[in-house]
């Protein structure tokens, strides 16, 4: 089963949300005056109008209107924060039902848990000489794969956990780049993928995170989701 993204379900609505945001706030702009104080003064014109010369009453309606008006685009305002709320919650429900399955989502991330690195892999477009970097979490250079010709498609990095100078490296986050170039030397675009069982589910300054192994995988970026079959049986 493909997933684009988590919250692509309510991107329309979220969308609506923010545009009647920003009208409400050109409106308190436009007019400093919230609906208390509005009608404070609305009040106090009345108290202290000419009992000869009364407010008229076109003026009166119209300034009745407005506070009407005020009004009613506050309440539609806290109505879209609650639903904003409950669809906030329901995502979260969402990012719940991520664990315990396979994902596969875009990224070069790879994990390296006791000297057995999670999966990743690449895709070109066409036939292509490849290299593979990996760096550690610093950016500096780990481990080299002179992988050769590859066909177009997708292929997966195998990697055993060591350095270039054949020693194990420690657990830990580690990242790839991909070198693709064709016969004629000129460069094939490469897209890098990871996969890995998720977890759990964090938070990192408000953003959620799927947790896959040592990996902290942005949900928006899978692609696929799926059950494993070892723990179907």
């Amino acid at each position: 089963m493909s997933v684009n993204a988590v919250s692509s379900n309510y991107s329309g609505l979220e969308s609506f949300f923010e545009s009647q945001t920003k009208t409400q706030n050109e409106v308190q702009k436009e007019d400093a005056l919230g609906r208390d104080a509005f009608l404070t003064m609305l009040v106090a014109q009345l108290k202290h109008q000419d009992p000869l010369n009364p407010m008229e009453g076109t003026d009166f309606t119209a300034q009745l209107a407005q506070f009407s008006s005020l009004e009613q685009m506050f309440e539609t305002n806290d109505k879209l924060e609650a639903i904003r709320a409950s669809l906030d919650a329901g995502k979260e429900d969402n990012y719940l039902d991520y664990i315990g399955k396979q994902i596969l989502s875009e990224g070069n991330t790879l994990a390296l848990k006791d000297g057995v690195s999670s999966d990743g892999f690449f895709t070109i477009e066409k036939p292509a000489e490849v290299i593979i970097f990996i760096y550690d979490s610093s950016g500096s250079e780990i481990k080299r794969l002179y992988v050769g010709q590859n066909d177009a498609g997708t292929h997966e990095i195998e990697w055993d956990g060591s350095d270039n100078r054949g020693y194990g490296v420690q657990d830990g986050t580690y990242y790839f780049k991909i070198m693709a170039a064709d016969s004629l030397g000129r460069d094939v675009q490469a897209k890098a993928t990871a996969t890995g069982k998720v977890d759990g589910v964090t938070y990192q300054q408000g953003a959620p995170y799927l947790m896959v192994e040592n990996m902290l995988i942005d949900p928006l970026s899978v692609v696929k989701v799926w059950q494993s079959e070892e723990d179907i049986s």
